[in-house]
């Protein structure tokens, strides 16, 4: 089946696709320079709650936090649209079992780059998720209420965003980001895998590069993260910026986060 079919086979699709539609909308509005700082700062934090929770806390437990900071963080990684934060978990640990393999969910390899970077999130074949692979989180009724109910934080936000700043902020702020998000995220499960260089022999297609990093905030380092998956800094020298890594640093400092674990840790483990 082309892309385009599979793309409009699946319900999922619906209001993925209205929200790119909604975003070109803004146009009709008049722009602002301060709308251009609303984007930056709602794509930007959202990717943090993504590469920072969704990502190396609840997929890989690179480093612990309390029960209120755990849902905190939750709450606003689901702000991102993408689904409820076991489902994601679940489901990256799973690609990490199987990265680049025949049963791998987003192997650019296996499935084409279009499948990889956003046709398997919006079909239906994974709508549901093994609760085998993240028992350790499950035992929280808060984070199930949330991962069922997570239309919630988006919905939250965005009644925030129009309360602040009515239709024009929701149309050049909101939308916007929301779906650069989607895109910046997708990139770590399609241009990853292709784009870049490789420092680990890891068995899978999994690269290192600069500008996703940039993107990411530091999960632009993915054949380190392959390499050392639990280990909550991803950029292992200097040079390679992980900025993800450094506000958690920052956060250790305050006692909101603590025992993060190293790449060293990892390899002494091993």
């Amino acid at each position: 089946m082309s892309p385009v079919r599979e793309f409009f086979r699946s319900t999922s699709a619906i209001p993925f696709f209205l929200l790119h539609v909604g975003a070109l909308c803004a146009f009709y509005f008049p722009f602002q320079a301060s709308y251009l700082i609303w984007i930056f700062a709602l794509y930007y934090v959202r990717m943090f709650a993504v590469t920072a929770g969704y990502h190396r806390y609840f997929s890989h437990r690179s480093y612990r936090m309390n029960r209120f900071w755990q849902f905190c963080m939750a709450f606003l990684a689901e702000s991102s649209g993408q689904k409820g934060v076991l489902w994601w978990a679940a489901h990256h640990r799973y690609h990490h079992q199987h990265s680049d393999l025949e049963t791998d969910i987003h192997s650019p390899r296996r499935h084409g780059f279009w499948r990889s970077h956003v046709g398997w999130i919006i079909s239906h074949d994974y709508d549901e998720y093994d609760p085998k692979l993240i028992q350790d989180y499950r035992k929280f009724p808060e984070l199930v209420f949330i991962n069922n109910y997570n239309w919630i934080p988006p919905g939250v936000l965005a009644g925030l965003v129009l309360a602040i700043g009515g239709w024009p902020l929701f149309f050049w702020g909101f939308l916007p980001s929301t779906v650069l998000l989607y895109h910046g995220t997708f990139t770590i499960n399609s241009l990853a895998h292709i784009w870049g260089s490789r420092r680990f022999d890891t068995g899978d297609d999994s690269r290192n590069n600069f500008f996703l990093s940039l993107v990411t905030l530091g999960e632009g380092w993915h054949n380190n993260h392959h390499h050392y998956m639990h280990a909550c800094r991803q950029g292992l020298y200097w040079w390679e910026i992980d900025i993800t890594f450094y506000v958690l640093k920052v956060l250790s400092w305050v006692g909101i986060v603590r025992d993060m674990r190293s790449a060293r840790h990892e390899a002494s483990a091993g």
